[in-house]
């Protein structure tokens, strides 16, 4: 008798440990006190020993037939098969209990209800000048699509790959990176199905697909050898699991698909350090960075991470580090109740390319329904560095809604803006996409007096218009539309499609500048190849000049 009872316990235990390894195997918990996910699988695990070994111990209700019409479900009493029994099933009941308690208690003893001055420290934030902090840019710097862009473009990438179309699919992860020194999107492939998968893992995901955000030329990068290790990845090869069996306390935030200097793709993934708490103050302590192809793990601090990661700290994390930043100075209640000197940051972001690093911008706002802008802030996704900059103007939506004004007859909507700084002014600068989600125009529109809006096919059309408007409305000198001339002999000529329309760059023996020509306004231009001369007229402006007049 004493035999089956101890069988009894091994079985439930042993089937107990079963479902929970089925568990981890599948949901893939960190086991770390911090991470929530792994007080769930405990009390999961908890309540699976409790269900099999109770039932396995439990007796059957004595309830004879002749007692039917009488029976009441309220009358039966558990009853165990021994004190032992019912003593151990006590005690994981309790467990239990005690489980779910610090749970819930951490979770209010975490929070910035308790903590906010904790929270409201987590980032420093120094004050910017805008003028020495954002330089101009030139035109090949500057963004033109947003994610929602890229990836319609990306779709049309891969429907051009007729090799690969029926097996893969394109992930939505589009990561904008700095890739020799320009902004760029990148996504893997993914494996269609899992009978795809089946099929193809043997090579693995040949070819990935990188954007170049302010051409909007698009290309599928074949590999040699396979990406192997990817989020449509199964078992194994999962990066999911792959990274939780190498790290096992590891609390991981979003993973993001970059490419290194050499091209080779890298997932790079943040690990989350709590600094409040059990489950307060998330900021991100180390990076783990996994060669897509090979599987070969390696681990960084943050201030120890390669110069070409760009993206450590998500956009939303920085978001809410600002907003805690910004609304808890005077405590939690008065971030609720009075709100005094309380600011948050505008509803929306953008990346911006600055020093080979990608900074989130975002407008800053105090708390409440106005549609003003008190400044901005840019923060580095790499390292958090954070600057403000107090420049009072419109929001982003009021611009939004100003420069979509400006082409209503289009009905083109545009992206959420970038700060740029345009002839020393601060400037939004907006995509302007029609109903199938490409980039058709493009606005600048002056942040303190945002009615100042020009509007153009081209960036560089588009900058000329709005200096002069700038001129106009007395805001400040255009010197930069001082016409200047140059000529020589052209040693390369290069033509791109911009906005739906060609342009041809140029580059002549007498300078190292790069000049574009619109072909709509200059269709001369097509007769000029390499080896022959040219004079023009041009914009002195940024280092892509443009044409305004081609002289014989």
């Amino acid at each position: 008798m004493k035999s089956k009872k101890v069988f009894g316990i091994v079985v439930a235990i042993i089937i107990g440990l079963i479902c929970a390894g089925g568990y981890y195997y599948v949901a893939l918990p960190p086991i770390n006190i911090h991470a929530p996910g792994f007080w769930s699988f405990v009390i999961v695990a908890l309540l699976l020993i409790l269900a099999v070994y109770g039932l396995m111990n439990i007796k059957k209700p004595d309830i004879r037939i002749s007692d039917a019409q009488n029976f009441d479900a309220r009358d039966i009493k558990i009853k165990f098969k021994s004190k032992k029994a019912e003593a151990i099933t006590k005690l994981i009941v309790y467990a239990t209990v005690i489980v779910v308690i610090i749970f819930i208690g951490g979770s209010i003893l975490s929070s910035p209800l308790v903590n906010a001055s904790k929270y409201q420290q987590l980032i420093t934030v120094s004050t910017g000048d805008f003028a020495s902090d954002i330089k101009p840019v030139s035109y090949d710097k500057i963004p033109v699509l947003d994610k929602d862009s890229a990836s319609i473009i990306g779709s049309r990438v891969m429907g051009t790959m007729v090799d690969m179309v029926s097996q893969y699919e394109v992930d939505d992860n589009y990561v904008q990176i700095d890739y020799n020194d320009k902004p760029f999107r990148v996504t893997p492939l993914k494996y269609g199905n899992l009978i795809k998968w089946f099929t193809n893992n043997g090579k693995g995901i040949t070819a990935y697909i990188k954007i170049d955000m302010t051409t909007q030329n698009a290309e599928s990068v074949k590999l040699t050898e396979g990406i192997k290790y990817s989020t449509s990845d199964h078992f194994n090869r999962n990066i999911y699991r792959h990274l939780r069996f190498a790290y096992p306390t590891y609390i991981f935030d979003t993973l993001n698909f970059e490419i290194d200097d050499s091209g080779t793709p890298y997932w790079v993934c943040p690990v989350k350090k709590y600094n409040i708490g059990l489950f307060g103050g998330v900021t991100i302590g180390q990076v783990v960075l996994c060669n897509a192809i090979t599987g070969e793990l390696t681990s960084y601090e943050v201030k120890d991470v390669p110069t070409w990661v760009d993206k450590v700290y998500s956009g939303d994390l920085l978001v809410e580090l600002y907003n805690y930043y910004g609304t808890l100075k005077h405590g939690y209640f008065n971030s609720v109740l009075g709100q005094k000197d309380c600011l948050k940051t505008t509803e929306g972001y953008n990346y911006i390319d600055i020093d080979g690093a990608i900074w989130l911008y975002t407008g800053i706002t105090s708390v409440g329904e106005d549609q003003a802008n008190v400044g901005f802030v840019l923060m580095n996704q790499r390292t958090m560095e954070t600057r403000y900059y107090e420049i009072a103007g419109a929001d982003e939506q009021s611009a939004m809604a100003s420069a979509e004004g400006q082409v209503q007859q289009l009905g083109y909507k545009a992206t959420f803006p970038l700060l740029l700084n345009i002839a020393g002014e601060p400037t939004y600068f907006m995509a302007l996409k029609d109903a199938s989600g490409l980039v058709k125009q493009y606005a600048m529109l002056n942040i303190e007096q945002y009615q100042t809006v020009a509007t153009a096919e081209t960036v560089s059309g588009c900058e000329k218009t709005y200096i002069a408007l700038l001129a106009d409305n007395g805001i400040t000198i255009p010197k930069v539309l001082e016409d200047k001339t140059a000529s020589g002999t052209i040693t390369k000529i290069a033509q791109m499609v911009v906005g739906g329309n060609s342009h041809y760059y140029i580059m002549i023996d007498s300078s190292q500048d790069i000049y574009d020509v619109s072909v709509v306004d200059y269709i001369d231009i097509i007769k000029y190849n390499v080896g022959d001369k040219i004079s023009f007229k041009f914009n002195e402006g940024t280092n892509v000049k443009t044409v305004i007049g081609i002289t014989k």
